[in-house]
């Protein structure tokens, strides 16, 4: 973790911080930590946790009998059925991702109206491909999510990103406010840099003031994205699908404790964790 003299207090006490919780996404494998969430039971039972924890939004990925990544939307809608009842009123915002099908597959799940969904504007490399977001892949997905009421979380791997989704929602194919997600420490992509997170913060808040943000680290980055964007101002995110590991020699228990963790880290930087309902608010959703 870094220290007080690499982050220093910023006053935005008393802003309430949305927790998300990425519970299970399409790589981590229980090879990688058993306590990833892989069949529906698992996903539900994990979130709840993370959920009692402090996580506002659930991020679901769904996986195949066999453990691979997959977006079957039947299986989306019996862990949207399982969620809801055992975490009431959590966001529930799905993904949309390359990893788990590709073309208008990845869109399948949006017509059962999460609340919100993942939506990558441009493409970018992974660690052993390239992410491809193409241009009409993209506008598809934006169409669908007005369609059905449900919210985007722009996924900023790059910097254009941000631009392209402020261009988006200027010419009406996304619905303002922007809700965008800086994404850092992906192989191939934007590491974690500090002098880059605070240009994205700034880049967003000069082009879309109204714009909310919130930070994602991968792997050990983790804990660095979720106390700079905490203490920042801005909401974070956290879970087994970004990092199985509390720290180099610590598996993480459950999503629940690496919640816990960035919760902790709102209380040093005077930041409430953000009920569903706050964040429900925040983010201009409907009620639950």
């Amino acid at each position: 973790m870094s220290s007080d003299e690499d982050t220093p207090r910023l006053d935005h006490s008393e802003k309430p911080c949305i927790l998300c919780v990425a519970i299970t996404g399409s790589v981590p494998t229980k090879a990688d930590n058993p306590a990833v969430p892989i069949t529906v039971t698992e996903q539900v039972e994990s979130t709840q946790e993370a959920y009692e924890a402090g996580a506002a939004i659930a991020h679901c990925h769904v996986r195949a009998d066999d453990g691979t990544p997959t977006s079957d939307p039947e299986r989306f809608a019996r862990l949207k059925e399982g969620l809801e009842r055992h975490c009431p009123g959590m966001i529930l915002q799905f993904s949309t991702g390359g990893r788990s099908g590709a073309g208008a597959a990845r869109g399948g799940m949006l017509p059962l109206r999460p609340d919100m969904a993942s939506l990558a504007v441009g493409s970018n490399n992974f660690p052993t491909r390239v992410y491809e977001n193409p241009p009409d892949l993209v506008d598809w997905l934006a169409a669908e999510m007005l369609t059905h009421d449900v919210k985007p979380e722009i996924e900023a791997f790059d910097l254009s990103h941000i631009f392209q989704a402020v261009k988006m929602a200027g010419d009406g194919r996304l619905r303002g406010p922007l809700y965008v997600q800086f994404v850092m420490g992906v192989k191939n992509a934007m590491p974690v840099d500090r002098a880059v997170f605070d240009f994205y913060v700034e880049t967003l808040r000069r082009l879309a003031p109204d714009a909310q943000w919130c930070g994602a680290g991968i792997g050990a980055g983790q804990i660095l994205l979720n106390e700079w964007s905490i203490a920042a101002g801005g909401h974070t995110r956290t879970g087994l699908e970004d990092n199985v590991r509390l720290d180099r020699k610590t598996l993480a228990p459950s999503n629940g404790a690496l919640v816990r963790r960035a919760a902790e880290l709102c209380e040093k930087y005077g930041r409430p964790v953000a009920t569903p309902g706050q964040a429900r608010e925040i983010l201009g959703l409907r009620p639950a």
